[in-house]
């Protein structure tokens, strides 16, 4: 398995970057609390790396993991919403006006579309363009839609951390373009961008992390709730079947999304799309020192490009 099939498989699980419980004054947070945030965000992006070599282990499809991983992950964060404090802070956002309705209605769709046009694209264009397009374009789709935190280190960080993930993705082979593939690739991007863009406004309202993050994956695994049951049952019986199950839908879902939730509070959501490119680099690293992959010159240059990068913005 190559480090870009890693790439493919850990990137579709990115729909859905949740927010966490915003301060709700308006206030500026202090550098502790940006460097928390920022720390929490890489640290949701490394677990989201694992996915990728995780399900690997899995017999089915790329499709069939992602949506088997959002359906768990998605019911687990709902139940945690409803179950804290008695799911008031879930009632309370489910009660607010059209509006807010509206903007969870396409927060859920975002979710379900990201997957959806990421593995389209692959189809048509292979996974290095895909990834290159869908992962490289968020960022800047990020500062166009809300412009809060941007700063010549966010626009220098991010093109550094784009080129270095074209680099590692690409490892310097060709590759060809479909433009129809291209365009899902774009797409892609682009409703991930709104996505996490709807998720820090609502926060920034005063609404609840948990809440959020309960209404969008939960909403988005309602819809997937029929693809499981379409995929051959017999492995997921199984005790790797369930181990790899649990571990994909609880730790790289759940988790993941939690601190990332987190995270956005005092993260804008343009810096936050670009710490997100640390997911292809851990997956590569996995690659390279756990499952004997090997990364040429130009690669290993990407990741560390990559790596810098991201190190600039954070600090």
């Amino acid at each position: 398995m190559s480090v870009r099939t890693f790439t493919q498989r850990t990137l579709a699980s990115r729909a859905a970057r949740s927010g966490a419980s915003g301060d709700g004054d308006g206030g500026r947070p202090g550098q502790g609390a940006r460097l928390g945030g920022r720390a929490e965000i890489l640290a949701a992006a490394c677990l989201w790396g694992t996915a990728g070599p995780a399900s690997t282990l899995a017999p089915i499809s790329s499709v069939g993991v992602s949506s088997v991983r959002i359906v768990l992950g998605g019911l687990l964060l709902l139940a945690w919403a409803a179950l804290t404090a008695r799911g008031a802070g879930l009632l309370a956002l489910l009660r607010r006006g059209g509006r807010t309705r509206a903007l969870l209605a396409v927060g859920v769709v975002c979710t379900g579309l990201y997957q959806t046009s990421y593995y389209a694209s692959v189809d048509r264009t292979g996974v290095a363009v895909a990834t290159i397009v869908s992962v490289g374009c968020a960022p800047a789709f990020a500062g166009l839609i809300d412009r809060r935190g941007l700063s010549r280190r966010w626009a220098v960080s991010t093109v550094g951390a784009v080129a270095g993930c074209a680099l590692l993705v690409g490892g310097g082979e060709g590759a060809g373009a479909d433009p129809a593939g291209v365009l899902l690739a774009l797409l892609c991007g682009f409703v991930y961008a709104v996505y996490t863009t709807i998720t820090s406004r609502l926060l920034a309202r005063g609404e609840q992390d948990r809440a959020i993050v309960g209404v969008l994956f939960g909403g988005a695994a309602l819809v997937l709730l029929p693809v499981p049951f379409l995929l051959p049952s017999g492995w997921f019986l199984t005790g790797t079947g369930m181990l790899v199950t649990g571990y994909l839908g609880i730790i790289t879902i759940t988790v993941a999304y939690a601190l990332f939730a987190k995270g956005l509070r005092t993260t804008p959501a343009a810096t936050a799309t670009t710490l997100t490119l640390a997911e292809p680099a851990v997956a590569a690293l996995i690659g390279l020192t756990l499952l004997g992959e090997h990364l040429g010159p130009v690669a290993l240059g990407g990741l560390g490009l990559l790596a810098a990068s991201l190190v600039v913005l954070v600090l």
